[in-house]
This record gives structure tokens, sequence and C-alpha cells, in this order.
């Protein structure tokens, strides 16, 4: 299977992704861009629109492992919503620690959203700038902001 990989613009950021169909192997932030596309989801998102990556898998649930668990929970927090390390160790069974440990190896941020894993008293940690997590989250929260303004306007609700 060929792994394709791309890259699209976050703020000062560039984000690279590589996969196969809806295998996400990799996802990067970096200075510079490398050649290639994304899948549109990225793009819609790095634009600021809501978007729910669990159509994709990740790499990192390929085996069984307390990591591939600690995922799958993280996975699960909505887009503009936070969970504190903590609230995942509890669900999970593990400390809080082990919860930073596994984010801080996390392959492929976005699709596991590690950056809406937040401290009990700020916004933690982020690799490879807290900057990054900050306008992430910050983006998430108006993107929902517009969404909800939208479905208020036309009388639909959302998702």
């Amino acid at each position: 299977m060929e792994v394709s990989r791309g890259s699209c613009r976050f703020g000062l950021w560039n984000i690279h992704v590589w996969w196969s169909g809806d295998m996400i192997h990799r996802v990067r932030f970096a200075k510079t861009g490398i050649g290639g596309t994304v899948p549109a989801p990225f793009l819609r998102y790095c634009a600021g629109n809501p978007v729910d990556f669990r159509s994709f898998t990740s790499i990192a649930f390929e085996e069984d492992t307390l990591f591939a668990r600690i995922y799958r929970a993280v996975q699960d927090v909505k887009y503009g919503t936070t969970a504190t390390y903590s609230g995942i160790a509890a669900e999970i069974g593990t400390s809080p620690r082990v919860i930073g440990r596994a984010m801080a190896y996390n392959p492929t941020p976005l699709v596991i959203p590690c950056h809406r894993i937040v401290a009990v008293g700020g916004i933690g940690g982020f690799t490879p700038s807290v900057e990054i997590k900050e306008s992430l989250l910050a983006m998430e929260r108006t993107g929902l902001q517009k969404e909800q303004r939208t479905a208020n306007e036309t009388g639909g609700s959302l998702h």
C-alpha cells in the first residue's frame, strides 16, 4: 500500500500528513511545508471549520496497548471541547503522567486530538510548541461558535 504525504498551513506552522486511504500514519507540525496533498478534512480543519477526524484510523490503534486505549479515549474528545489528563487517566485506570507521556508520543495529532487534553490547573504541554495547542483550541472554539450561530440563524441543529 502506497503512503501519500503532503502538508497544509496552520498559522505560522505547516501540518505534515502521511496517509494511505483512511489510515493516517503520521502527523507532524513543522516550520516548512512538504510537497503533496493532504486529505480534504485536514484542509477544512486548517481553514477553521469543525471536522470530526474519527472517520480516519490511526496507526496508533493497531495494537491493544495501554497507549492505544488512551488514544481511543482521547479520540472521543469532541471538537471545541477539552478533557483533563486526570479525567482520561480515571477513565483508563492509570495516572495523569502516563496520559501525558502518551500524548507526547502521539504519532497522529489531530486524528488523536491530544491538544484537547489539558491540565487541571492550566493548558499543559504540547510538542513542538504550546502556542500551537493554544491556537488549535482557540480556532476550535471560534469554529464551534460560528457553527452554533449558523445553526441558530437557520433553525437547524448541530450535526
